[in-house]
Formats: structure tokens, sequence, C-alpha cells
């Protein structure tokens, strides 16, 4: 293990050398532009960001390192010559290729470990190998996340920020932006002006650089303020960040990432730095001041469950979200807290928020530090959740507000998910969560849903319905130990992209960065005017605008249980099923339009453990709903099937007349094979599979697809009329 740790802190010396060459600043502005720069023609598109997520990127951290180790010396800007500059670049991008495999090692061996003993033990169960994913891994935000998300944070503390660094937090928003864009057209104009320069003049360092002046053209804020909040976040020019002696140690560059040039302004590698600096930086300005950091502390905590109940808020209608919930006899004689309540029909949300940071120490390896971090930031508030959870079940605890008013709901649950929220980017979150968290698996209370506060944003963003965020949550909480990825987005992406569904036969699911493109296209176009599609092609794109679309929609309005039901069912479909629901619906319900009878479809499954009945007509009310119910009923019955929903549908509007959700095991029953054998032939019905395309051609001696369970070639071969044709 010294071994390990000589060698990679050899390599690390080895890079510290590297940042101090002549003319060094030059090979990390080509790193920045070629790993951070996202360039498109007409409108952005997803495959415009897969340079973002290949093996030949730099990350973030990566090249905030070799800032950090540049500004440990005296830092001359002298162009390098050419072979020069290639030299650094390979020999900058070979070092740090050794660093990562360094920190991969420990890894390795915990694998190898677990290969030989033919056991299926967690690689990442210790601070040492959980050092490499907290590292490398992906961002949580996106750069306007954290810069919209600043002036929510710091709104009480502006009074604070303006008094001790001369601008308010809205004015530092203001110009960050502003370099943004003055970077973004430099380097359009670098790179067109490349061709017309001699070769040993290229170079994008120019376009990192910006002054005061040029800001203060391009807003309305005085030169002082300006100054301020540029001085705020600069580190001084020249030998500075002595520290900086190992990767995981504290790197200045990160909460002070402008760096101070005379006569030339200020120079900013990364954008997306001084963003999330903004949004990190002033808790450490707060611990400076002995008077306020109580009141900073305070406000933050605030921040969290505001932040979450507002969001929760879009999704769900106001009355139904409910915040600083007291269980117990009164809010003096508390049992439990809970942060953000969430009650819809027969479903509950319970989310509790944390505003605890990763540590240098839990960082650098150290395992008791990393363990105790999860536990103060996660664990601790899974375990409030949990216990707020059993108490909320109970109907002899009372539930009151913060005005201490009584709140009455239904303890009816069939699911409760819970929420743990952190307000910072907290790294390798989600692998942490598999590797450390300890929960407790329950027929009602789901596994826990851990994030931070930007996942929670983009889910409220993207699945902005309750049908549509339940069904995402209630599957994400099935599949909690099935799935892994380093990101919440990825899997939120994944998602909208193909509709997450796991077979049984699959042990594990391992989900690529890459699949984040869509997401991170429709963000970019619905929070930045970016032109583009701002719903990514999927299960969005392909329900909003299509009759089953229409009818979940129809279907939410309802808040009851078997509604919540029939939507998560309905939403779990796949595409074919989709095409030819719609195609069904489309029929049946033109045709009770036009001959005003009774017309009808079912739609059955491979599992055959959940099916569909489809009914529409303008018979009376009561009476559909005994139709329905009973065909429901004997259909149920005759697949064996656990659950069966049905829907009449009027046939005008489409819109649902009346439904029925049963839910109960198969029993046999001497009255309902009577039932079945009774029931027409010539019932229409629709099969299909939901997991695999399958083709509409029907063998001779297959079954026939109208159900009858007679062989298509002696049953609907010679029909005109076969369901196949609804």
């Amino acid at each position: 293990m010294v071994t390990e740790l000589g060698n990679e802190t050899e390599v690390f010396l080895e890079l510290d050398k590297l940042c101090s060459s002549v003319g060094y600043a030059h090979v990390i502005a080509y790193f920045c532009f070629k790993s951070n720069i996202v360039s498109f023609e007409e409108t952005v598109k997803p495959e415009d960001f897969l340079k973002l997520y290949s093996d030949e990127r730099l990350s973030h951290t990566e090249i905030s390192t070799l800032i950090g180790l540049m500004m440990k010396n005296d830092v001359d800007l002298t162009l390098p010559k050419p072979e020069e500059m290639q030299r650094l670049i390979e020999c900058t991008d070979s070092v740090l290729r050794k660093l990562h495999n360094y920190m991969t090692e420990p890894m390795f061996k915990e694998i190898s470990k677990s290969i030989n003993i033919l056991k299926d033990t967690n690689a990442f169960k210790n601070a040492t190998t959980m050092r490499e994913p907290i590292f490398y891994g992906s961002d949580s935000a996106y750069s306007f996340q954290y810069l919209d998300f600043s002036i929510q944070k710091y709104s009480k503390d502006n009074g604070w920020i303006k008094k001790e660094k001369g601008f308010y937090i809205e004015e530092a928003k203001e110009i960050i932006e502003c370099i943004d864009r003055l970077q973004r057209e430099k380097l359009s104009i670098s790179v067109q002006s490349f061709e017309d320069r001699p070769i040993v003049n290229k170079t994008v360092l120019p376009a990192f650089i910006f002054t005061a002046e040029e800001i203060a053209k391009h807003t309305c804020l005085s030169k002082d303020t300006i100054i301020s909040v540029l001085e705020a976040f600069t580190m001084t020019y020249g030998k500075c960040n002595q520290r900086f002696n190992a990767i995981n140690d504290y790197n200045e560059i990160n909460a002070k990432p402008l760096i101070k040039i005379e006569n030339r302004g200020y120079l900013l590698f990364q954008a997306y730095s001084i963003c999330e600096a903004l949004y990190e930086s002033p808790y450490y300005w707060f611990l400076s001041d002995k008077d306020y950091i109580n009141t900073a502390m305070e406000n933050r905590g605030v921040f969290t469950e505001q932040f979450s109940k507002e969001r929760l808020e879009t999704v769900f209608e106001k009355s139904r979200v409910y915040s600083n919930i007291i269980i117990g006899e009164s809010r003096s004689k508390a049992l439990g807290e809970i942060d953000v309540l969430v009650i819809f029909a027969n479903r509950a949300i319970i989310l509790q928020a944390k505003s605890k940071k990763l540590t240098i120490e839990a960082r650098k390896g150290n395992d008791e530090k990393l363990k105790e971090d999860f536990k103060m930031s996660i664990q601790d508030s899974y375990d409030q959740a949990l216990l707020c959870s059993c108490l909320i079940m109970d109907d002899k605890n009372k539930l009151f507000d913060i005005n201490d008013n009584a709140i009455n709901i239904k303890r009816d649950f069939k699911e409760i998910y819970i929420f743990c929220v952190v307000s910072d980017h907290y790294p390798a979150l989600c692998l942490q969560t598999h590797s450390f968290l300890s929960y407790e698996k329950s027929k009602i209370i789901m596994p826990p849903y851990v994030m931070d506060v930007f996942i929670l944003d983009v889910l409220a963003e993207m699945l902005d319905s309750p049908i549509y965020f339940l069904s995402y949550i209630n599957r994400r909480a099935q599949y909690y130990e099935k799935i892994i990825a380093e990101s919440e987005l990825t899997i939120l992406s994944y998602h909208l992209s193909n509709n997450l569904w796991l077979n049984d036969k699959y042990s594990q699911m391992y989900l690529e960065d890459d699949f984040c493109t869509d997401l991170d296209t429709s963000m970019l176009v619905r929070r930045r005017g970016y032109p583009g599609n701002d719903i990514p092609d999927g299960i969005l794109t392909s329900r909003n605008n299509s009759i089953l679309g229409k009818l979940i929609r129809d279907i939410e309005r309802y808040e009851n249980p078997g509604s919540i039901d029939l939507g998560f069912f309905l939403l779990k479909l796949g595409k074919y099923s989709i095409e030819k629901m719609n195609e069904s619906i489309s029929m049946i319900t033109n045709r009770a339009k036009d001959d005003g009878n009774h017309h009808d479809f079912t739609l059955l499954f491979d599992d055959i453990t959940t099916g569909l009945t489809i009914h529409s007509n303008r018979i009376l009310l009561d009476t559909a709903k005994d139709n329905l119910l009973r065909h429901c009923e004997i259909k149920k019955y005759s697949q064996k099937a656990k659950k069966w929903f049905g829907i009449c549908l009027d046939p005008n509007s489409r819109s649902p007349r009346v439904g029925i959700a049963l839910d109960y095991n198969w029993e046999w029953s001497t009255d309902m094979d009577d039932a079945v054998l009774s029931l027409s032939t010539g019932l229409r019905v629709k099969c299909i599979s939901d997991n695999k395309e399958i083709s509409d051609k029907v063998g001779r001696n297959d079954p026939c697809p109208c159900g009858s369970g007679i062989k298509y070639k002696k049953c609907c071969l010679n029909r005109n009329d076969c369901n196949r044709n609804l």
C-alpha cells in the first residue's frame, strides 16, 4: 500500500513539474477547448454533446488540477513553439492517465478478489476505492442551475454579502453570465481566424481573457460593483495555492477560478467553475464571520426545504404539498418532523433535506470520515424519513403544519416514497448510496430516492404531471438495487428516451453517462433558449400528442387509487403497444359514434399478469359500469391474471366515462368457468406484447388473435372481421 501511494505521489509531482512549464496556460486552454466547448450549427442536437462523455475528454476536476498546479509557480504566458506545445499536451495526457490508473487500482483489486472467491462483493465499500469516482465522477448540475439557484439560496443573505463583499448576488450572476457570453463570442472568432494565422500563433488562450471594461460595456452595473464581484472570485497572480500537494488536497482554484493577469485583465479557463463557485463559495465566506454563521446555516437549511417544496408544487398542486409537518399529539409533543410532504390519491412522498458537504478528508480516502459524512448527510435523512413514514401510517398520530393547524388526510397508503435531498454537489452520490446506505424493505414504504436539488429540479421540469412523475419514481424505487449509474441524470435521461424497464431475468444494469445527451439538449433548450428540441424523443413525444396521451391526462384528473394504478400501467406500454392501442381506440370510438352500438377490445400481455379492456358506448352510466365490471371480471378470470383494468370511453370525446381497477389473486370458481364459456367468441381481443416487438403476421397454427384459444386456421383465418383488423 505504501508503494501505491508513493507511485501516485511521484506521478503527481511529475504533473506538478509539467504545469510549471513556460507557456503552460496555452496547454490548459487547449484542453478546455477540446473538453468543454460544444459547437452546433442551426440547432443543438444530442450528438453535439457526445464529446463531453468521451474517454478522450478531461473532466472539470482534472482541468482544475492542472490550473491549480500551474498557479503554484510564477506563470509565464509566452506561447510555446509548436513542437513544445505538442510535447506538453502529450505528456500531460500521459501523466493524467497514469494518475487515473493509480486511483482505479484499489477498485480493480477488490473486483479481482471477489472473482477469486466467487462471491459478489461491493468494490466501492471503502474510501480508498471510492476516491476514483469521487474525483472523476460526473458533474451534479448544469452551469445554469448553479447560477439560477444561487439567487434563491442566498436571498436571505444578500444584506451580508452586499455589506462584506460589495455586491448583491443578482449582480454577481449577471456578471458571470456576461463573462460566459464574451468567452463564447471570442472562442467563435478565434476558431474562425485559425486558417489565416501562422501555426506558431495558434492558441485559444486570448478567448479566455477579459477585462472589467468589457463587462461594463455589456451591463448597466458600475465598475466598482464589477471589480468587487471579480475580486471575490480571483486568485492572486503568481505563486499561490501552496497547500495543493496531492490530488485530493484543497485546491483554491475551485473557490476562486479567476486569475488576475497584470495589465491584461482576468483569465477564466472554465466558465462552469465560476458558476459553481457562486453557488458554493459564499458558505465559506460566512464561516469567517462568527456573529453571522448561525444565521447563515439556518438560511441554508430553509433554502433546501423551500426549494424542494416549490419544485414539487410545479408537479402537484399546492394544496397537495405541505412543509414542516409535525407528527404527534401537537408541535410541542412531536414524534417526528417531515420537511416536505406530498399526498396524491393513495401515494405519499416524504422528503427530508440536508445541507452537509463531503469533507476534504473524506475525499482523500479517510474511510471513517467518508462514512461519517454519508451518515450525517444521507443515512440520518433516510432514518428520519423512515420513522415519519411509519408514524404517518398510524391514524392515531396527528399531523400539524407550521402554524399548528391540524392536517387531515387519508392514511390508506399503497406506497410511500422517501426522498433524501442534499443542497450541494455531493460527489459520487449515486454510487455512495448503493455502497453505504442501510434501508428497510416494506410492502408500502419503498426504497429511498437519494438526490440533490439539481436532480429534483430536472425531474420536476421533465416529468411535470403527477402520473408521469409518480410512475418514474415508482420504477426507480423498484429497480433501486438493479440499476447503477454515476448520476441520477443518466437514469432519468434513459427513461425519457427508452421507458425505464428491466426484465426479471437481469440482475443488474449499468448505464453509461452518454445516455444523458438527450436530456442535456432539452434542458439547454428549455432553460437557456437554444434552438432545438425541448423534449427528448421517447416516452413524452410518443404519448403527448396521441390518443393514449390524452387518455392519461384525463384519468389523472380523477386522482383516485384506481386511476394511479391505471396510469402506471399505461405508461409502461412499449412502442408497439402504444401504436396498437391508439389504432384500436380510434377504431372502436369511430364505430360507436357511427352506428351508436357498443364496441370494445382487450389488450393481453405475454406475462398474463395484467390486462386492459376498453369499451366505447353511450348507454346509461350505471349500466355501462356494470357491463364493464362484469366483462373485466370474466377476462381477468379467463387469463388467470392478478390485475385487470377497464375503461369506458365516450365515442365523441374519447374521454373516460367510467373506470375499473381489479387487483386480487386468481381463484378457481365454477360460476366463473360457466361465465367464460358463455362469453361470445366474437369478443374483440387484441393480443400484443409489451416488452418486445412482434410481427403482425399470424401463422395458420398460431393461437387466433381474437382470443378464442382456437388455432387461427380454424377460427378467423377467412373472416373479414377478425380482431387483428380492429
